[in-house]
């Protein structure tokens, strides 16, 4: 359980994260209908919670999944629990943006998507947008066209002997990407499956080997690690490195890595303190708040404006809480009974 609830508060901090990214944007609407200042603040670079959300994805999958390695229909498996777990929420809020973007358009910030577009974000399939990005209707989805690839990879290599799974799926990421690096920009899917982030997934399952392994810290050297990560974090943006993936996955994806080595090695002493159970209760909600923030985020905009409410500090604090609470609220209401009812149903 200690190695779990640090991982929960990290999937916590990572979803918080993108959403003080999305929240800005919004705040500076508010504030200039008032004629009013709002600068952002990028102190650390939010979105770097999504490098956190791959490192432990990639962790998990050979940590949660070790009863599975050398177990007679393991892929089928595998792909069913992944599947009821984050299908139904990403096919309902992907619903509900379109229905948005039809009734109101003005909500939204993109143009009206094609059917083969609508058809290839719910297959969670990489294609380009109307206005050429490679990214699904409901552009959050980004991530999970990242992360259904490594379920792929993942379930394909259960077939093999467990020695061989984590080197396997390290492999395969490693052609994807060193392909687009040495003759690419190769065509979709393989010039999206191709960007270094993968890597992070075989950083994260290396992380799980060392801790089956017995790789324990003690808490100086876990308190390092995070006080390292941190200033990649803060300093990194200021290094002089061009701008790209690579610098992405050689700052965020080591800072990422760095607080998942810290938050899995550590040793059990004692009850874990209330704050970091309650971190880990947000954590159980963290791909409720991951894709439903935005939501959050623009209704409580409206609220604000109709209400003639301007003030872009109260209304990023209002904000973010509304946005953590709706999210608590529908992983008890709709992400626990269904992925239940779906893993009872489908033998899961």
């Amino acid at each position: 359980m200690f190695a779990i609830l640090p991982i929960q508060a990290l999937r916590a901090l990572a979803a918080f994260m993108v959403a003080v990214h999305h929240v800005q944007p919004d705040a500076m609407v508010l504030a200039r209908q008032a004629g009013l200042s709002f600068e952002r603040n990028d102190w650390l670079p939010w979105m770097a919670g999504v490098d956190i959300f791959f490192v432990v994805s990639g962790f998990i999958m050979v940590h949660a999944s070790d009863a599975l390695f050398g177990r007679p229909g393991a892929p089928t498996l595998f792909l069913q629990r992944r599947l009821v777990r984050i299908v139904p929420l990403y096919w309902v809020a992907t619903s509900l943006f379109l229905i948005m973007g039809l009734l109101v358009p003005a909500l939204l910030n993109s143009g009206a998507p094609s059917l083969g577009q609508i058809a290839a974000s719910y297959l969670f399939w990489p294609a380009a947008s109307t206005q050429g990005v490679v990214q699904p209707v409901y552009s959050l989805g980004w991530t999970l066209n990242y992360e259904m690839l490594f379920y792929g990879l993942f379930a394909a290599a259960l077939l093999l002997p467990r020695r061989f799974v984590v080197p396997a799926v390290t492999l395969a990421l490693m052609t994807l990407v060193g392909s687009e690096a040495l003759v690419g920009p190769l065509p979709l899917p393989f010039g999206f499956w191709g960007q270094p982030i993968v890597l992070e997934f075989a950083a994260g399952m290396g992380l799980a080997l060392l801790r089956q392994r017995g790789l324990r810290l003690n808490a100086a050297l876990r308190g390092a690690l995070v006080a390292g990560a941190l200033l990649l974090l803060l300093l990194g943006q200021h290094l002089p490195l061009q701008a790209g993936p690579w610098r992405d996955l050689a700052l965020h994806g080591t800072a990422a890595t760095l607080l998942v080595l810290a938050a899995v090695s550590g040793r059990q002493e004692g009850a874990p303190s209330p704050l970091l159970t309650a971190l880990a209760r947000v954590g159980d909600a963290s791909y409720a708040l991951y894709l439903i923030h935005p939501f959050a985020i623009r209704g409580l905009r409206e609220v604000f404006m109709r209400i003639g409410l301007h003030e872009p500090g109260l209304f990023v604090a209002v904000a973010l809480a509304g946005a953590v609470v709706a999210a608590l609220v529908v992983h008890r209401l709709f992400e626990v009974p269904v992925t239940r009812g779906l893993r009872r149903w489908s033998g899961a």
